[in-house]
């Protein structure tokens, strides 16, 4: 990999450690947000390869975070995925109807985990 850079937008402090070691023991570069305005500013200003999305956030839902990097023409094609605690039957299609890209539910396989984020990233040959 060539260091892709991976905004990861969760407010709990254990499950953002658990993320940002995986990506960075992967290869990746990291951006933390804590909250859903910190993420648009951040998808703004660095334009990552990837954003990994948490739903419930303090500040605005995951929903409305993505609603804005949308409608910035900087940020509106960066891919971004549902990353959540929301596992129901039919969370997944409804979190990718709303414009997700991808959907990974907590707590995160890490085989998966890997496996998804390197699709996003075009690694691979995806």
């Amino acid at each position: 990999m060539a260091g892709e850079q991976i905004l990861v937008v969760e407010d709990n402090e254990k499950n953002m450690k658990l993320f940002r070691d995986l990506l960075q023991a992967t290869g990746y570069r990291t951006l933390e947000a804590t909250t859903g305005g910190e993420a648009v500013d951040l998808a703004a200003a660095h334009t990552p390869d990837l954003v990994l999305m948490d739903i419930q956030l303090p500040d605005m839902n995951g929903l409305e975070a993505l609603a804005r990097i949308r409608a910035d023409e900087r940020t509106s094609r960066l891919p971004v995925l549902a990353l959540t605690a929301q596992a129901m039957e039919g969370d997944r299609e409804r979190f990718l109807a709303a414009g997700f890209d991808g959907y990974l539910s907590k707590p995160v396989d890490i085989t998966d985990f890997v496996a998804t984020v390197r699709r996003h990233c075009g690694v691979d040959g995806q």
